[in-house]
């Protein structure tokens, strides 16, 4: 703190000026839109016959005064009608709605009589341990549900302008700056659960109080300080945790608390805090031009990508904690890989991106958007993965093996813990803001998702209507409309699964020679409206590989074309996928099919598979003979796994040389 501001690199062009459409991506914006959001406005009140219980509107009603009751939940259950509102504010911004805008309305009312006068909101505390507020940090994400809050606020005020949620956040945050701090009184301390940091910055941005900006800094400055926070906090306590009548024991590494974050070299412990941790740092980097917070951004950047990440853009291997375990660690069928580990991965690419431009975050970015992100969701929009898996068998998962108790081989209708949906939604519904940014007279294109924008280069306002053919064609047309000619570059990301890329302008090929910089094809010129500029990106089917030091993927290969991973999945091949085969040589041919899963492209190949005949009882034998079979093999994107029913699926496949 105390440093001049920064400059911003590149600024995220707003989701205002961009109105998507997208033969694939309205699909899913419509998808949360009409359904999602709805099924989860009555998920949260409790209307769903056979999900889990929510209880997240009725604790605020109680907290209220407007009903009478018990809290249900976890400690942190208010997040989710935070994050329902702010998916709403988003959509709100795209098209109006006024039955939602009301009902929205009504909800922030509700939020409202449950604040306290100080500016504490927190329904947990309110209604069941008013004595306990601020006296478990560690475990009791009273930070974290007021960060989810705060985002809302913001997010609502810029759609609608109205102020009622904001004035309500700036209540939160106000407290918030009371409460901690070095000074006298104060809790020299911060949440167990990042998030609050990346949206203090948010508030700062809206309202320009650098109050907000700083108190920021202040929670990630003091991250991993010794003595440690969270121990003298125990202490204070009885060393009491909330969550059994046992006494608490901190694992630092699950915290990011092992060390101050600028001397962290590796991501560890809680993937989700991790990554909302690294969004929050390169926020107050940006902001405040910290170098120091931006090598330690990039430092952990490269280790989870080069060395933590699967190849769906997962993140977090492992189920004990929910966490990273250790380099090149990536098991398939026990991972981890919540759906809001990678949602706060692109968090993280996106503000990497804004820092320096460079192809690398948004190929993460695009990577887990259409993998992950989109398996975390059905067709249907009314049932969420919260693990997303990279192998299963239905019989291990529902079996009598508690390591894979995690694992689901369907999604589930609701959560008790149901942060991934509506993570998803607002996600989904804010798509537009992750496509564009500006630095100067340049204009970024990171993803290529038709539609609209329009922006505003040194005075000079310009429209860019974008024709994608992903994720199924490599071809991105953009129009280009202008009231007078103008000078600015465009600077389009050549992704790192493409081969080839060629640019043609108004019919003319453009040589790409040193044009390329940082991975994105920088085409500059004096441009007038109905100029047209045209990426052809090579999509050929990949075969990828991974690290020889990725024990579980030795001798396997997995397939990608374009953005999308692929799968094995039972309803094409048949059970018993371990015993499958792709032949180093076979012929990769890809083929659409319109019936099938909304309309997939599909990739076939000539492949084998291993039959043992007549095995008998033993366990083992030495005698064995395995028989070689033909097996015709069909691959479908890992995002539409499991909407055909239960069944076995695997992204990783055995090669035969």
């Amino acid at each position: 703190m105390g440093q001049a501001l920064g400059k911003v690199q590149a600024k995220p062009v707003s989701l205002k000026q961009v109105q998507i459409t997208d033969h694939f991506w309205n699909y899913y914006i419509d998808l949360v839109r009409d359904v999602v959001v709805p099924y989860q406005w009555d998920a949260i009140n409790d209307r769903i016959e056979g999900a889990e219980r929510s209880g997240a509107v009725s604790n605020f009603k109680i907290a209220a005064g407007l009903e009478k009751g018990d809290f249900y939940g976890f400690v942190f259950q208010d997040t989710d009608v935070a994050k329902w509102l702010e998916a709403v504010a988003y959509l709100l911004v795209t098209k109006r709605d006024d039955a939602l805008e009301q009902l929205a309305d009504e909800m922030i009312d509700i939020i409202g009589k449950a604040q306290q006068p100080s500016g504490y909101l927190n329904t947990y505390f309110t209604i069941k341990e008013p004595g306990k507020k601020w006296k478990n940090l560690t475990e009791c994400h009273e930070l974290y549900s007021a960060g989810h809050m705060i985002e809302a606020g913001v997010a609502y005020y810029n759609a609608t302008g109205k102020r009622n949620l904001l004035d309500i956040v700036c209540r939160i945050a106000d407290d918030i700056a009371v409460v901690f701090g070095d000074g006298p009184g104060q809790i020299a301390g911060y949440d167990g659960h990042q998030e609050v940091e990346l949206a203090l910055v948010k508030l700062y941005e809206t309202t320009g109080n650098r109050k907000y900006l700083d108190i920021s800094s202040y929670f990630i400055d003091k991250r991993g300080q010794q003595p440690s926070f969270f121990e003298a906090e125990a202490d204070a306590r009885g060393r009491s945790t909330h969550w059994n009548n046992n006494k608490i024991h901190i694992d630092p590494e699950y915290f990011q608390t092992h060390l101050p974050v600028r001397e962290q070299e590796a991501a560890v412990g809680h993937a989700v805090r991790v990554v909302y941790m690294l969004a929050g740092m390169a926020d107050v980097a940006r902001e405040t031009g910290d170098e120091s917070l931006i090598d330690a951004c990039r430092r952990l950047w490269d280790n989870i990508a080069s060395k933590q990440m699967y190849i769906t853009g997962g993140i977090g291997s492992m189920a004990h904690g929910e966490a990273f375990s250790f380099d090149y660690d990536l098991p398939n069928d026990t991972v981890y890989s919540e759906t809001c580990a990678s949602i706060g991965l692109i968090f993280f690419a996106h503000r990497m991106l804004q820092l320096e431009p460079n192809s690398r975050y948004a190929d993460v970015m695009e990577r887990a958007l259409f993998n992950t992100v989109l398996a975390g969701m059905s067709r249907d929009g009314r049932h969420f993965f919260y693990v997303n898996p990279l192998e299963v068998t239905p019989d291990v998962c529902e079996g009598k093996n508690k390591n894979f108790n995690h694992v689901k081989p369907v999604r589930q209708e609701w959560f008790g813990c149901a942060c991934c949906p509506p993570n998803i939604a607002r996600l989904l519904a804010s798509l537009g803001e992750y496509m564009y940014s500006t630095s100067g007279n340049t204009i970024y294109s990171h993803l290529y998702i038709g539609g609209e924008v329009e922006l505003s280069l040194d005075g000079t306002k310009i429209k860019l209507n974008q024709h994608s053919s992903l994720p199924w064609e490599g071809t991105a047309r953009f129009e280009i409309s202008l009231a007078k000619p103008a000078a600015f570059e465009l600077a389009l990301r050549i992704p790192d699964w493409a081969s080839e890329a060629a640019v043609v302008v108004n019919g003319e090929a453009y040589a790409l020679t040193d044009k390329v910089v940082d991975g994105y094809a920088r085409i500059e010129r004096v441009w007038t409206s109905g100029d047209q500029l045209e990426l052809v990106l090579d999509m050929p089917i990949l075969r990828v590989r991974s690290h020889p030091l990725v024990k579980q993927n030795a001798g396997k290969v997995a397939l990608q074309r374009g953005p999308l991973v692929y799968c094995l999945e039972e309803a094409d091949n048949g059970a018993q996928l371990q015993q499958l085969l792709l032949p180093q040589d076979a012929k990769l041919e890809d083929t659409y099919e319109d019936s099938l899963i909304g309309g997939i492209h599909v990739i076939k190949a000539e492949g084998s598979r291993l039959q043992f005949e007549q095995w008998g009882t033993q366990l083992y034998r030495t005698n064995a003979e395995a028989a070689i079979e033909p097996a015709n093999l069909a691959f479908i994107p890992y995002y539409a796994w499991a909407n055909r029913g239960k069944g076995e699926m695997a992204v990783w496949v055995k090669e035969r040389f």
